[in-house]
């Protein structure tokens, strides 16, 4: 009786050189789909990043356009491009229609918004740092009322503050532009965010130790640490103050106490002058208004580049 052995169907014996080759084709092909996919999707990211930096910039580019323009080249030519430059003209149209009133309007709105957020600054500063690093009862209630104050619109506080105001004999007077815009809850809790991370408690107590006392504490040693957080509430806060409009409008009567927003909007709605047209000064004013804020931006992006992450401080 003989032996037997079987052998398997040749079709059916692993090749051990193929088969690692398969695998090799098999992952770079599958590298290439993950590249691609990674390709298509940066196309379509930058795609997304250009038409929104054109969406922005697109308005100041008009403007700035615009502004070099006279009264017809304004209505007759291309909205986007330049024509003759007539900008030196309208500077010093803007500036002598109705004896400079816009100089005085720009002055008005320079000191509204600049002592309005130095004022606002240091309340928030003092104030978060009191909630974050004191321990006191009702401090919980505090922070709610705080967050709370959240969802209150701007707009349903015109109506009791212009009845207290006027109550105060603050009605048409700069301290009805500038102490309500010291007070507000938003910049208080950015503050009380950054100031849990930003001041040490160790720190503190070592200064107590020292035989300093807390007044001392805070301005030698607290505000300091909260340089950061107070560049960009005071930024913050400019902006929105140069750029109010309902507030003036409601508790400002004098022309000559206006902010340059208000006034602005006082000559678009004349429209038309007998001497010039208002909508030119309009359009050339409104370039001159946003200088301000660029030269207020570029002098501190150190401090709001940092600071834009305020609210993921733990």
């Amino acid at each position: 009786m003989s032996d037997t052995t079987l052998v398997p169907d040749a079709a059916v014996v692993p090749d051990p050189v193929a088969r690692p080759g398969r695998r090799r084709r098999r992952r770079l092909d599958e590298g290439s789909s993950v590249a691609e996919a990674r390709g298509s999707s940066r196309w379509v990211v930058l795609g997304v990043l250009v038409a929104l930096t054109l969406y922005a910039v697109g308005p100041l580019w008009w403007l700035l356009v615009a502004a070099t323009k006279n009264q017809r080249e304004l209505y007759t030519t291309h909205g986007l491009w330049f024509s003759q430059l007539n900008l030196w003209d309208n500077l010093s149209t803007l500036f002598t229609y109705q004896d400079g009133i816009f100089g005085r309007w720009l002055w008005n709105t320079v000191v509204y918004a600049g002592l309005g957020s130095l004022g606002l600054t240091f309340v928030a500063l003092a104030a978060g740092y009191g909630i974050a690093k004191y321990r006191y009862r009702g401090r919980g209630l505090t922070m709610g009322l705080i967050i709370a104050s959240f969802l209150i619109p701007g707009s349903l506080m015109i109506v009791p503050s212009f009845i207290l105001f006027v109550k105060l004999g603050m009605y048409d007077t700069i301290w009805a532009m500038i102490l309500p815009g010291m007070f507000g809850s938003f910049s208080v809790y950015l503050a009380k965010v950054y100031a849990e991370g930003a001041v040490p408690s160790e720190l503190m107590e070592a200064a107590r130790i020292d035989g300093a006392g807390e007044y001392r504490i805070f301005f030698s040693m607290g505000l300091r640490l909260l340089s950061t957080a107070g560049a960009t509430i005071f930024l913050l806060h400019f902006v929105a103050s140069w750029n109010t409009f309902m507030w003036p409008l409601v508790f400002l009567k004098g022309v000559d106490k206006w902010p340059v927003m208000l006034g602005m909007y006082s000559w678009l709605q004349r429209g038309m002058d007998s001497t010039v047209d208002l909508t030119s000064l309009v359009v050339t004013g409104s370039l001159v208004s946003t200088i301000p804020m660029v030269v207020l931006m570029i002098a501190m992006q150190r401090y709001w580049r940092s600071g834009v992450t305020l609210g993921s401080l733990k």
